[in-house]
């Protein structure tokens, strides 16, 4: 083993370890409420979903089927810890869970129902008390969204619904000197709106700059892009593809049980985005027992060099599947 992978593996054994001891955390993520859930109620089965989560050899954790899986089958549904819209979205998609909007004004953020307003309640208290056209602007104009993502987990802390250590059972993504150099800036931009709003003592203390660093890299290796397919959940059911006929990134989120799932350029799996933030996950063919259940980080439509470029880039691990492999 090389290394990267013992460390790696080093890294991710204490907090998996813990998570495979709490056997009822891994099989009950279908019925789980998480703190930035979605109000709306969600299918139902009698059983747990048919997964688990194993420790590998390469790939650090992974997810294994526990029984057959036939094609088609929608395997479990996940709701985020964490999510934000995108900027070019904002006005036109719910601030809580992301559903497109009836009735979209241009001038203010809006709700699609009492119930997500009230569920965000506590961190948009805090939101309002600060002033964020300087962060705003930054991001902005450098094109970035996953300061969003740290932005509204601080405030989720500060407001009480939230721990500042909750991400952390999350793979972090490997950042070299010069993008810490960068995250600065922002991490600075985010204090001090808080700061000038009057939040300090107590509250303030988890938000150093580490902490910043830290839960951004995590944020990018395990953001989600949210695409709305549209349609309801039957047609989920009835279709394998449904992800192609998505109308576009509306804002990014992050899961636990989804962020588990390893990469492969030929999934067995994939994960579609209905009406709002909830993830559904299903299967694209059918999968034995024991076998691992991956799903596709990138385009799997893109050619061999494109996609390990992008894997390399983003990801920073080279993909080996069988795929790959044969130069497909």
């Amino acid at each position: 083993m090389s290394s990267a992978l013992r460390s790696q593996k080093q890294r991710w054994s204490s907090p998996l370890k813990q998570l495979l001891h709490k056997p009822s955390l891994l099989t009950h993520f279908h019925f789980s409420t998480t703190t930035n859930a979605t109000p709306e109620s969600q299918p139902t089965h009698s059983s747990p979903p048919p997964i688990q989560v194993l420790l590998t050899e390469s790939t650090g954790r992974g997810v294994f089927a526990t029984r057959k899986i036939g094609s088609g089958e929608l395997i479990h549904t996940a709701q985020p810890l964490l999510s934000h819209p995108y900027f070019n979205s904002l006005h036109t998609v719910c601030y809580f869970c992301l559903k497109k909007l009836a009735n979209a004004e241009n001038s203010r953020i809006s709700f699609c129902s009492d119930s997500c307003r009230k569920h965000a309640m506590g961190f948009c208290e805090v939101e309002n008390q600060a002033d964020w056209s300087a962060f705003d602007t930054h991001c902005r104009t450098q094109g970035l969204k996953y300061p969003l993502l740290v932005r509204r987990l601080a405030c989720m802390v500060i407001s009480g619904i939230a721990s500042s250590n909750s991400l952390d059972i999350l793979q972090p993504a490997i950042l070299s000197p010069q993008m810490i150099a960068l995250m600065e800036e922002e991490f600075g931009l985010l204090r001090s709106a808080l700061s000038d709003a009057d939040v300090t003592g107590e509250k303030m203390t988890f938000l150093t700059k580490q902490w910043y660093i830290n839960v951004l890299a995590r944020i990018r290796i395990n953001s989600f892009r949210i695409e709305l397919v549209g349609g309801s959940y039957e047609d989920l059911l009835l279709s394998a593809s449904s992800s192609v006929n998505a109308e576009g990134a509306v804002g990014s989120a992050i899961y636990m049980l989804p962020s588990f799932y390893n990469h492969d350029c030929d999934p067995n799996v994939h994960i579609v985005w209905i009406e709002n933030v909830n993830a559904r996950v299903k299967a694209l063919r059918d999968i034995e027992a024991g076998e691992e259940l991956r799903i596709c980080y990138i385009d799997a439509s893109i050619d061999y060099e494109a996609r390990q470029n992008l894997l390399s880039q983003g990801f920073g691990f080279q993909c080996h599947c069988l795929r790959c492999l044969s130069n497909d």
